[in-house]
């Protein structure tokens, strides 16, 4: 007897296959949100274990000086009857994580009620809404513990609370906020900003309303693989950049759409090329880069202004804001940047590097800056 043989399933129509496309998407979307949810849980808790021993050692100076003791017992006890994760360290940073955090006060019911009700649930913990010491509503916690033990080795409170605010804004994994946090964001952000721009970053993160909060210097390019002792060309950059596009965006920082490469545009039958085309979609404009290897000229600045010049006629429409134009260089002069740019020229000049700067260095230059600026 033969075997029957079922027909083939009939192709898919765009309309079957975009709903199974936002099919997906829920089914992804509520997959992130359960374990985000579980996430915050692991915060919370840690956060309340912390609590717990601080308020143990705090009666008395007997039970503080049996401090190291009694977080080892605690992580022999907990990690005999729950397993992994209630290690010493992690205890450590529980302790540590409640001491950095415990000026934010809730204006809920606290976690440690609800843990010992059983009502903690995570998506009871995704809608906690806490009251700030500035009297400001906002979400107590929204990393991961994974961020939080990273952010705890940040020693400044502004500069740890700028980082904590940018990895909760960008999405950033624990990989990248590190990166970021290796690159010197913070001090490169500062050192471009005023004494109410430096405090903003620490309240707010990076607001982007004006060109300038765009621009930090230097750029750090060190995921290109490129050595600073070997010889490369300016393609030889564009093109390590479009290989490693992912991670110049991040590094460009909020709001940032690639559009092209050797962007060709004519005029008067003479061809010309922008290297590397942006649009930010906060700013609502063009920002056009031109990438220079040799040492800045006063022709490469008047060659970005002619081609930001034609955007702003022939490109962008009305209700765009103005293009800018970036000439990213190895060296540049400041005093030849000063001397052939209009004060309000929306052409800026910035160094990049291969490498990642010192910390300590760019920390150093910060305090000079702000010492200097506003004393």
């Amino acid at each position: 007897m033969m075997k029957k043989v079922s027909p083939p399933a009939p192709a898919a129509s765009e309309a079957e296959l975009t709903l199974y496309s936002s099919i997906r998407s829920l089914v992804l979307s509520a997959r992130n949100t359960v374990a985000r949810g579980v996430d915050l849980v692991q915060v919370r808790t840690n956060f309340e274990i912390g609590r717990h021993i601080v308020e143990y050692e705090q009666q008395g100076e007997a039970r503080a000086a049996y401090g190291k003791e009694l977080l080892a017992l605690l992580a022999e006890r907990l990690t005999a009857e729950f397993g992994k994760g209630f290690g010493r360290s992690n205890i450590a940073y529980a302790r540590s994580f409640y001491l950095a955090y415990q000026a934010r006060r809730p204006i809920v019911q606290t976690a440690s009620g609800q843990l010992q009700s059983g009502a903690l649930q995570p998506e009871i913990v995704a809608r906690q809404i806490f009251q700030t010491p500035s009297g400001k509503s906002e979400r107590l916690f929204s990393l991961s513990w994974s961020h939080y033990v990273f952010l705890l080795g940040i020693k400044k409170t502004d500069e740890r609370d700028f980082y904590e605010i940018e990895a909760t804004s960008q999405d950033w994994t624990v990989r990248e906020l590190k990166r970021q946090f290796d690159s010197g964001l913070y001090e490169r952000l500062a050192l471009s900003r005023d004494k109410d721009g430096i405090r903003q970053l620490a309240q707010k993160g990076q607001i982007v309303s004006r060109p300038q909060d765009l621009l930090k210097e230097p750029l750090v390019l060190e995921f290109l693989g490129l050595s600073e002792q070997a010889r490369y060309s300016e393609s030889d950059l564009e093109g390590a950049i479009i290989s490693q596009i992912e991670h110049f965006l991040l590094e460009l920082g909020k709001g940032f759409l690639f559009e092209a490469r050797q962007k060709r545009f004519t005029f008067d039958d003479d061809h010309f090329f922008v290297d590397l085309v942006f649009y930010n979609r906060l700013l609502r404009c063009y920002v056009l880069i031109d990438l220079k290897i040799g040492k800045l000229t006063h022709q490469d600045l008047g060659q970005m202004q002619m081609y930001v010049n034609y955007f702003d006629r022939y490109v962008k429409t009305d209700t765009e804001s103005a293009t800018i134009g970036i000439v990213l260089c190895k060296k540049k002069n400041e005093a030849l940047v000063e001397i052939t740019l209009p004060k309000d020229a929306n052409i800026h000049a910035r160094e990049y590097q291969l490498y990642l700067p010192s910390k300590e260095e760019l920390q150093q230059k910060l305090s000079e800056w702000v010492g200097n600026k506003f004393n």
